[in-house]
């Protein structure tokens, strides 16, 4: 069967990637055309030639790179309004013409839900795979998924009471993240074999994720280098280094306006090592998103940072009705890790509580008890595939 798949940011990319797997060891003849990133491109090119030898490699694989269009924030979207739209009508002609099967789109709901609309009125099955946060904000959206949306995927326990009073019928397997972790290189590689691939002093490290979107880098950026910079000039965290888990489709211009000659002496960036830095850190400071859930499945003791456009944070509290900003927090609804949002996330904000987790045992040991119920609440592995099989099993359904 064909599947056309849409993912819009680096997240999506981790779990379409998975998902992929999970297709083509369901369906080997299966070919996949996607919107997706580095992840996913693997996995087709690793996996989609050896498995169908006779497979056109023009007809499937890669469309579009989603570092062409991952934005976020109310004013970010319309500053690239023109873009988006650009690519949504080459999306819509890209779907007639290689008349997939499935159209699955996973979250990016500000662009998937103009192909969503698109896709059924065209007649195509659509699925959606990670439900949009309508339970966050845009409630609306609901009608939308009712109306274009075939089959709904969730990943998270708490959305199920959530959709099941919506009266909208959808699948959970599982969390998707969960297999991502514990399969990951990051997982099974020891400190050692990082620190030599990463030409790395045997020092402690502290993680300092700024996001994946230029925005986020551009305002956590400031914040992350002057935390760095305190901490260091401590006695006892002199020794420290602070590792910048470089974003998926950036480089390191995009970070190099913070960096100096004087702090290049203990914050480095560092490409493709998300997963190794999170792991290996005594603790991390987390842009709020799937990195902040990653860390608790990692078991690494974090504080969640977010700053975004004052306009972009303005509107968001008017319409955003939940608690908490971060995933883990959500899952189990009551704060594991602290959050600290806009003008809260300053420096001495974030030094105070890095050295609280580092320094204060029982504080360490209730947040990783706390990881401990989150992990729990996710469900078991095997979810990717689980959902890859749910999916065609919905496909060939008579």
């Amino acid at each position: 069967m064909r599947y056309y798949i849409i993912a819009g940011e680096a997240s999506g990319d981790l779990h379409g990637s998975n998902l992929m797997k999970g297709i083509y060891a369901e369906d080997p003849q299966a070919e996949i055309r996607f919107w997706g990133g580095d992840l996913m491109n693997s996995v087709w090119g690793s996996t989609a030639l050896k498995t169908n030898p006779d497979l056109h490699p023009v007809s499937s694989g890669l469309v579009r790179h989603y570092k062409e269009g991952a934005v976020m924030g109310f004013v970010e979207v319309l500053m690239k309004a023109g873009r988006l739209l650009g690519n949504v009508r080459f999306c819509k002609k890209d779907i007639l013409a290689w008349k997939p099967d499935v159209v699955i789109l996973i979250d990016y709901p500000g662009f998937n839900f103009k192909i969503a609309e698109f896709a059924h009125k065209a007649g195509f099955k659509v699925f959606y795979y990670i439900a949009p946060k309508v339970w966050a904000s845009r409630e609306g959206r609901i009608k939308k998924l009712k109306a274009y949306v075939d089959k709904l995927f969730i990943v998270f326990p708490f959305e199920k009471p959530y959709f099941d009073a919506k009266g909208i019928d959808y699948i959970y397997k599982g969390n998707p993240l969960v297999d991502a972790v514990d399969g990951s290189a990051a997982m099974n590689e020891s400190r050692a074999d990082f620190l030599d691939r990463n030409h790395l002093e045997d020092k402690p490290i502290i993680a300092m994720l700024a996001g994946s979107r230029k925005g986020e880098i551009s305002t956590m950026m400031p914040v992350l280098t002057e935390f760095a910079a305190k901490m260091h000039a401590l006695a006892e965290y002199s020794e420290y280094q602070f590792l910048i888990a470089g974003a998926p489709s950036r480089t390191i211009k995009d970070y190099e306006p913070w960096l100096t000659e004087e702090n290049r002496r203990y914050v480095k960036v560092l490409f493709g090592q998300t997963q190794s830095i999170i792991r290996q850190a005594e603790a991390g400071v987390i842009n709020s998103g799937t990195a902040s859930l990653e860390t608790a499945l990692f078991g690494t003791p974090q504080v969640v940072g977010y700053i975004t456009n004052p306009i972009t944070y303005r509107i968001a509290r008017k319409i955003v009705k939940i608690k908490y900003i971060s995933l883990g927090n959500l899952i189990i609804d009551r704060l594991a890790f602290k959050e600290f949002i806009q003008d809260d996330c300053n420096c001495d904000a974030l030094v105070a509580e890095i050295r609280e987790l580092i320094e204060n045992q029982e504080r360490k040991t209730k947040m990783l008890s706390d990881y401990t119920d989150i992990r729990n609440a996710l469900g078991g592995s095997g979810a990717s595939s689980a959902v890859a099989k749910a999916m065609i099993e919905e496909l060939t359904r008579k």
